[in-house]
């Protein structure tokens, strides 16, 4: 019996013990469960919505929550479409969640918006994602939202060239796009534009180029995961960092992939929305509930996505009682605003995205040896950028 279960029986006993029969809500969350992206994506996504519930309980007095899980290990849309059928029409969840490949959540849009299914994004961080659908709202961020200021500290630090390499999808376009026109506004040059195929795994004819052209600084967007681990050990084996080239980047030393980095990673730099190390009350409890759940997890950012997405799914049924009532849930969210692990968000009441702060972070050792993702700079209330420019 999975923990969450454990947790539903606990409330479903005691609801019989008062005379009380609750009304179950069910929500179907589409992952990558197994494949390569389970641990950076599937795994944390159970693990945030399970933290979440073990926390806060039921949603209201009276109403259970129920997780449906759906497993997609990869970008499929078609698939994708198919599983979100299934659960809404053969299920009966009235809430979709999960997604971690923007082609996946665009291929929902259709039925969310027919079927009035709200659909909280717990990854899915191309720009346009949730412009898709009324039905859509983002609990993790947007390229545009972290790299703006990603670009904007590299023009601070003084850097003034900078190559680009990002994985050629619509996230990693994203990330080049709000960099290039950040950075060159700001009076930096871009010396070039690298797109990689999204299979690519050997990145040192690429670096070997970069280090020819010796560019102050190289800007990298690639998704988490399998091929973050060849990337940063390419980079230092191709004396990419001795050259003086320094690594600008977002999610690469995330904490599913950073332990297994080594000291490949020390001193790395990157732009993102939640470290493990952050300080605050909220992350401590977080941390402290995902330790007593999964003992020995470091939480990374698709964990925190998760428990805040599970945070906008508990509002709208309260909201809406438990009943199916599309448009009143997607509305009882809009301008929402919260403390969260991560730091203060807001749901933005027009796009229905997430506005948060951006971390400017360096990777290091703590005092039991452990590397984490130090926040040296902040900046706040960042909005999704691809769509407020």
């Amino acid at each position: 019996m999975t923990r969450l279960k454990s947790l539903m029986l606990s409330v479903a006993l005691a609801s019989i013990s008062t005379g009380a029969i609750a009304e179950t809500v069910k929500v179907g969350v589409i992952g990558p469960f197994s494949g390569g992206f389970a641990g950076s994506f599937g795994e944390p996504f159970r693990q945030g919505v399970e933290t979440y519930v073990a926390m806060n309980g039921a949603p209201a007095e009276g109403i259970d929550v129920e997780f449906v899980w759906r497993d997609l290990p990869g970008a499929d849309p078609a698939r994708a479409r198919a599983l979100a059928q299934e659960l809404v029409a053969r299920d009966g969840v009235q809430y979709l969640a999960g997604f971690v490949f923007s082609p996946n959540a665009n291929a929902v849009a259709p039925l969310a918006t027919q079927a009035e299914v709200p659909v909280v994004i717990f990854n899915a961080s191309s720009s346009g994602v949730v412009s898709q659908s009324e039905f859509f709202v983002r609990a993790s961020n947007t390229l545009p939202q972290v790299t703006v200021p990603t670009a904007q500290n590299v023009l601070e630090k003084g850097y003034r060239s900078v190559i680009t390499m990002v994985s050629d999808y619509s996230p990693g376009i994203d990330a080049e796009t709000a960099f290039v026109e950040t950075f060159t506004e700001g009076g930096g040059e871009v010396l070039e534009t690298i797109r990689m195929p999204l299979s690519t795994t050997d990145f040192g004819p690429y670096l070997q180029s970069v280090q020819l052209k010796k560019p102050d600084a190289l800007f990298v967007f690639l998704p988490y995961g399998p091929p973050t681990y060849s990337f940063v050990n390419a980079y230092r084996d191709n004396g990419l960092d001795d050259a003086g080239i320094a690594f600008v980047g977002t999610s690469e030393t995330q904490e599913s992939d950073l332990q297994s980095l080594g000291d490949a990673a020390i001193g790395l730099e990157t732009g993102y929305f939640y470290s493990a190390a952050h300080e605050s009350p909220e992350n401590e409890a977080f941390r402290a509930k995902l330790e007593e759940l999964y003992p020995g997890v470091q939480p990374n950012p698709a964990t925190v996505s998760a428990f805040d997405g599970t945070h906008l799914l508990y509002e709208m049924i309260r909201a809406t009682e438990g009943q199916k009532d599309g448009s009143a849930a997607i509305d009882a969210v809009r301008g929402l605003s919260w403390q969260s692990p991560r730091g203060p968000v807001t749901i933005n009441a027009e796009t229905r995205d997430i506005v948060q702060n951006v971390y400017i972070r360096t990777v290091e050792r703590d005092a039991d040896g452990m590397l984490v993702n130090r926040e040296i700079k902040a900046y706040e209330a960042q909005p999704d950028w691809g769509v407020a420019n």
